[in-house]
């Protein structure tokens, strides 16, 4: 591997590109895009100024200027194009969901073990500098014991039967797209819950349209949770400990402000902060930090947490009633 880390970008869909500005704008190395056909993969590299473009993906993964693959596809796609990229060595990056089910997680998650390669999922929340600070609070006691994560993800999406959100063949539904983000954030301040309640609504096209969530936990905590595809919602988050809490400004999971009060309601701390582009570039950043630290998992977001993620999500899916089509 070159000093500089190269990437690739898999796919070329609406994420790709979210990701691949803030790769290029924040001096990140993109040297080759893949997609199923040259024309799009061309396109893609015309305008992000990538000099590599394959009309597959085997090409990209097999490109010796390349050494992280960014995984932008549907979910459904996630497992086989990581373990593609895993296979030919490469170091990966893969859009949340991580996976569609907990085993394929597995098979992803142990396969960078096995090849001594960073698997990360590309939650970029977590790595957001507001997230950064959140936890310093948190771990300095500042708001005491934190007891209760309240949090939603709600958006006003395309009705379309056929769009990707509303399709099961693309793992769509709200849990899945939407949902990640406040379980997520409920396993960064947590962990596992102890127990899962999950309800749900469905579209026609039978993924679910809205789903409530509860986590508990073996000392007592609470993570209470929504999330929605047709109605847009506050899109806040509140941590709440036993001598304060963090009010999280929406949209909570993209990069934002929040205010620490006491159990007074007097204001402690606000946080506020600028981020170039999206914001993309922390979970990059992170991935070069691990592999130039010669590590495989990091503190933030480790694959086996990724993992664990998983196996919730299926047993809410479960509850629910969700399933997609080769379960």
């Amino acid at each position: 591997m070159s000093a500089e880390i190269r990437w690739g970008i898999l796919g070329t869909g609406g994420i790709a590109h979210m990701q691949a500005d803030d790769l290029v704008k924040n001096g990140f190395a993109v040297t080759a895009v893949g997609s199923r056909t040259l024309e799009s993969a061309r396109a893609f590299a015309a305008e992000f100024g990538i000099p590599n473009a394959h009309g597959s993906y085997e090409g990209l993964v097999a490109d010796p200027e390349v050494d992280v693959i960014y995984v932008s596809t549907p979910h459904p796609f996630h497992a086989e194009n990581a373990l593609l990229a895993l296979e030919a060595g490469k170091h990966v990056l893969v859009e949340k969901v991580f996976t569609v089910t907990a085993a394929d997680a597995r098979r992803v998650v142990e396969a960078a073990e096995a090849k001594k390669l960073v698997v990360q999922e590309a939650m970029w929340t977590r790595f957001l500098p507001h997230m950064i600070r959140i936890r310093e609070i948190i771990a300095s006691g500042m708001i005491g014991e934190v007891r209760t994560l309240i949090a939603d993800h709600n958006q006003d999406l395309p009705k379309d039967p056929a769009h990707r959100i509303n399709d099961p063949a693309l793992g769509g539904g709200a849990l899945l797209d939407l949902g990640i983000y406040p379980v997520s954030f409920a396993f960064d301040l947590f962990g596992s819950p102890s127990t899962v309640f999950a309800i749900a609504a469905k579209t026609e096209t039978g993924v679910d349209r809205q789903t409530a969530i509860v986590f508990s936990y073996a000392d007592g905590q609470q993570a209470v949770l929504h999330t929605a595809l047709d109605t847009l919602g506050p899109n806040t988050a509140v941590v709440i400990g036993t001598r304060g809490r963090i009010e999280i400004d929406p949209v909570w999971y993209t990069a934002t402000a929040f205010t620490v009060f006491d159990s007074e309601n007097n204001e402690l701390e606000r946080f506020e902060q600028t981020v170039s582009q999206r914001g993309m570039q922390f979970q990059a950043w992170e991935v070069e930090r691990l592999i130039r630290a010669g590590l495989i998992a990091g503190d933030i977001l480790s694959p086996r947490q990724s993992l664990d993620i998983m196996e919730t999500l299926d047993e809410i899916r479960r509850q629910i009633g969700l399933s997609y089509p080769g379960e």
